[in-house]
């Protein structure tokens, strides 16, 4: 493997597997009660003969396609050209909280796919690649609120029934509101879960994301990384603290963490930014 990387979470595992091998290979593993992983491409002249019991099938995955296997059955595949999935694995238990979190119908099980494409997926996939490439910088928070959007998701899309969502607003009580803020803004460095968010205001993380997002128009990951740029901001206006004392200050994992994100969200970096101040 070119890249082998992996990142827990609450209820969903992430990994991403590449290589750049365009030789034939083979691989084989056993049945298991893991549940289920779904893979996500994000290349194209990837191709897969798979074995089933009686038949062979062979899938060429182009960009955005996506698989989905129940790791109960016993698999065999020739695996043939280069590589790069983002992979999600779910056990049974986490598709039945992750039902109740958004309020739908359980699921026990997803339909099976080979090479669909699925762009919402493969979005929501793609989003994830830096804290895989980067885990010391990931931030809890956004890992949480991302996997509670791809499970809500494939329960919706691929759990084998019609989930009807309501578009209905829901907002949070002022003193709801105070405490999820209040809590963010003690963890600025995001080391806190959706879940303990959530539980300290009685709500489930699905009814939690949605009504935080419709009362400060942000979802929770969003309006905490605005908050640590306002403090950002804030310290290199009033004091002459390092660059690298700001960074941790304000939740980074270091100046360099620091300056990036600053950049990308200011339109300059922190030094520009405090001589201009």
């Amino acid at each position: 493997m070119s890249i082998n990387q992996s990142l827990p979470g609450s209820d969903i595992d992430i990994f991403r597997k590449a290589t750049a091998k365009t030789e034939l290979d083979q691989v084989m593993t056993p049945a298991s009660d893991r549940g289920f992983v779904v893979g996500v491409s994000s290349l194209g002249g990837h191709t897969r003969r798979i074995f089933h019991e009686h038949h062979a099938t062979t899938h060429d995955f182009a960009e955005n396609s996506i698989y989905i296997r129940d790791l109960s059955e016993p698999y065999k595949a020739d695996l043939g050209g280069p590589f790069d999935f983002v992979l999600f694995e779910i056990s049974p238990a986490s598709l039945i909280k992750i039902a109740d979190d958004a309020e739908i119908p359980r699921v026990t099980s997803l339909s099976a796919e080979i090479a669909s494409k699925d762009v919402v997926l493969a979005n929501l996939a793609r989003a994830l690649i830096p804290a895989l490439e980067k885990p010391e910088e990931a931030n809890a928070l956004f890992v949480d609120q991302m996997t509670t959007a791809i499970g809500t998701y494939l329960l919706q899309r691929y759990g084998g029934q019609p989930v009807k969502v309501s578009d209905r607003s829901q907002k949070l009580s002022r003193s709801h509101e105070d405490l999820a803020k209040s809590l963010l803004r003690e963890n600025l460095d995001g080391n806190v879960s959706i879940s303990e968010v959530a539980k300290l205001c009685d709500l489930s993380r699905g009814y939690f994301i949605r009504a935080f997002r419709d009362t400060t128009g942000m979802t929770p990951y969003q309006w905490l990384l605005r908050e640590r740029i306002d403090r950002a901001r804030d310290l290199l206006r009033t004091s002459n603290a390092p660059l690298a004392e700001v960074a941790i200050a304000c939740g980074f994992a270091d100046q360099s963490h620091f300056t990036r994100v600053f950049a990308g969200i200011v339109g300059t970096t922190p030094g520009n930014w405090r001589r201009n101040a």
